[in-house]
């Protein structure tokens, strides 16, 4: 008898909860200090995880937990940028 696959679970900074690493959506900082979406969980630099939702990317906006987990600043134009991005793609997993 196979052991069950063990699904990876990641922590949405936005609203918190445990959720697979597959139901979130992926923010990452390259290496060059670039932060951008990353629909396919794939590029390289440290990564941080939101909901598919725009309101969890607010949350995360609103209590700097994306700032805190790249320890970097984040420009209003990023968020603004990843909100539209996200916008578009809203409900979609």
């Amino acid at each position: 008898m196979p052991k069950p696959r063990k699904i990876p679970q990641r922590q949405c900074v936005g609203c918190r909860e445990m959720k697979d690493k597959r139901a979130l959506l992926r923010v990452v900082k390259s290496p060059e200090g670039e932060v951008s979406l990353d629909f396919g969980g794939k590029k390289p630099g440290r990564g941080a995880y939101v909901c598919h939702s725009v309101d969890c990317l607010r949350k995360a906006r609103k209590s700097r937990a994306l700032e805190r987990a790249f320890e970097t600043a984040i420009p209003a134009a990023v968020y603004d940028a990843m909100e539209a991005e996200l916008g578009g793609t809203d409900g979609q997993s």
